[in-house]
């Protein structure tokens, strides 16, 4: 065995252990959230995680929205969807 190779062997485990640990984080988080939707309830997170790093601020982060904001947003929607078919259907009778 070369001089060397079992450092470096180490350093790839120990970051692929840092990889897979972070995706188990993830997979747990839906894991949870799944849970939680099919118990009727919001999801919470453990006490652990709630202090971990900024890790999940970001890109990777979901606002949690209220259900009249929800609700709102879907009439508007709706709204939308109407005008669009609105508009298509007197295109579909002009031609």
């Amino acid at each position: 065995m070369p001089r060397g190779q079992r450092n470096e062997d180490m350093t790839t485990l120990r970051m692929a252990l840092v990889g897979y640990q972070v995706e188990k984080q993830k997979i747990d988080e839906k894991i949870r959230e799944i849970e939680a939707k099919l118990k009727g309830r919001t999801a919470t997170a453990p006490a652990a995680q709630a202090s971990a790093p900024a890790a999940k601020k970001g890109a990777g982060g979901r606002r949690t929205l209220s259900p009249a904001a929800r609700k709102r947003i879907a009439a508007a929607q709706k709204k939308r969807w109407a005008e669009h078919r609105k508009k298509l259907a007197s295109e579909g009778k002009e031609s």
